[in-house]
């Protein structure tokens, strides 16, 4: 059975586009020990990776056994300002993957959109998604929810079925599932391959080679 067929290429951004991850991990450990709850890498990774900010708040005073104030991330943006500026890259092998695609393509993130355009803009591809970001902040919840991917669909016309959705999250996945759409699960960075696994989903460690998987999912 031939399957519809692939319209709109669907990227998150921090991990798939941007290698960020790393980074974040990092400054997440120290922001939430200047809180005074400690969390190890690997539990930053579990918890935090692809997540939203609510989500991340909520783990935070969970740990803390307080509410936090509402903007309380603000306070500890120009540390990620500052080790994107320093160590920010662009994932392996996305530009040549992006140069690969002659689908539509778009971002959509849980990331707040001055983040996100910051983060493009430091990895030298803003030029493949101008006009074309969505952030979380444009709907009413972030992923594991489908909202952002459903918002990013109608915004661009297309169908959720005829979309593809490349994402290196457990959230992210989650989400392009529940959106109906395909989901394509990058392992090649801190989320490990187990956590990505699941129905109307295909893993892949090489940003290379998916303009070749987008073409075989179609069939």
């Amino acid at each position: 059975m031939t399957r519809s067929p692939v319209e709109l290429v669907i990227f998150d951004c921090d991990g798939v586009l941007v290698d960020s991850e790393r980074i974040c991990v990092k400054v997440d450990a120290v922001i939430t020990a200047d809180l005074g709850c400690m969390f190890t890498e690997e539990e930053i990774i579990e918890k935090f990776v692809g997540s939203s900010t609510e989500v991340y708040t909520a783990a935070v005073e969970e740990q803390l056994g307080r509410r936090l104030e509402k903007d309380w991330l603000q306070q500890y943006e120009h540390l990620y300002q500052a080790a994107f500026e320093a160590e920010l890259t662009a994932v392996d092998g996305i530009a040549e993957a992006l140069s690969g695609l002659t689908t539509p393509v778009c971002v959509a993130s849980n990331t707040h959109h001055a983040g996100i355009r910051r983060n493009l803009e430091i990895a030298a591809l803003s030029d493949h998604f101008e006009g074309r970001i969505f952030s979380a902040a444009d709907v009413p919840r972030g992923k594991p929810a489908p909202d952002l991917f459903l918002h990013a669909a109608r915004s661009m016309g297309v169908e959720p079925g005829r979309c593809a959705v490349i994402e290196d999250s457990t959230y992210g996945v989650q989400a392009a599932r529940a959106a109906g759409m395909r989901a394509f699960g990058y392992c090649g960075g801190l989320t490990p391959a187990s956590r990505l696994e699941g129905p109307n989903t295909t893993l892949f460690d090489d940003m290379r080679d998916l303009p070749k998987l987008l073409v075989t999912a179609t069939h």
